[in-house]
């Protein structure tokens, strides 16, 4: 979350679009990211978000991300008046369509829980596409770069829990459509207690098997297919 500080002369501070523009996320990407406190951010006197620029390039270095990068020219010093705007950039394309893979995105600190998921979804081969995170920050980032079609994820976390991070995508529009599975032990008034789920989730109680998350992962699979 971003505060009131203000900037010096020498500070070398991004906008938002700059931000995005360098890493090669939409400006939706990298205002999500403010939010759950993978980019430190702070506000002008004027009310204008800005980024630190070395925090930028220290993200762009530690993920491997990397769009086109931030002419010195556009490092206005004051930050008052940026060369680039806040303006929108453009979105990630969209995926899942008719003939494509469905991308699924497995959110677990388990990584014998990982392959055992993996080795359940053999049998779909080329029509799912499955890759991993271990925590909700690094779902976070994963999902700034590439939406996927559906995220099982596991409630409970290291660090940033699978509740904070659903929260998080919840405000962000753009990932709105995106189905979600929730593995949880936890009953329906603890989840309230803690915040409740987004309305488009689903919920998988555990204890469960790979075999069934992989069975309702086909059942997604048909739908898409079919549609």
């Amino acid at each position: 979350m971003s505060q009131v500080i203000p900037l010096g002369p020498a500070a070398r501070m991004l906008t938002t679009r700059e931000a995005a523009v360098r890493l090669g996320v939409s400006l939706r990407t990298v205002q999500l990211w403010v939010e759950a406190n993978i980019l430190p951010a702070a506000r002008t006197p004027g009310g204008h978000r800005r980024i630190p620029y070395n925090a930028v390039e220290a993200l762009a270095l530690s993920t491997g991300l990397g769009g086109e990068p931030v002419p010195r020219s556009a490092l206005n010093r004051h930050n008052e008046r940026p060369l680039l705007d806040d303006a929108p950039v453009p979105s990630l394309p969209e995926l899942g369509r008719s003939g494509a893979p469905m991308d699924v995105l497995l959110v677990a600190d388990d990584q014998d829980w990982q392959a055992r998921c993996a080795q359940a979804m053999e049998p779909y081969g080329a029509a799912v596409k499955l890759r991993f995170a271990e925590t909700g920050y690094l779902a976070l980032l994963q999902i700034g770069q590439k939406v996927p079609d559906l995220l099982i994820t596991n409630l409970e976390l290291p660090g940033m829990d699978g509740m904070a991070m659903l929260r998080t995508l919840e405000r962000c529009e753009s990932i709105a459509n995106m189905r979600i599975l929730a593995l949880t032990d936890s009953g329906e008034h603890e989840l309230a207690r803690r915040g409740g789920l987004p309305r488009s989730a689903e919920v998988m109680r555990l204890p469960v098997t790979a075999e069934a998350v992989a069975v309702r992962v086909g059942r997604w699979l048909l739908g898409q297919r079919v549609s």
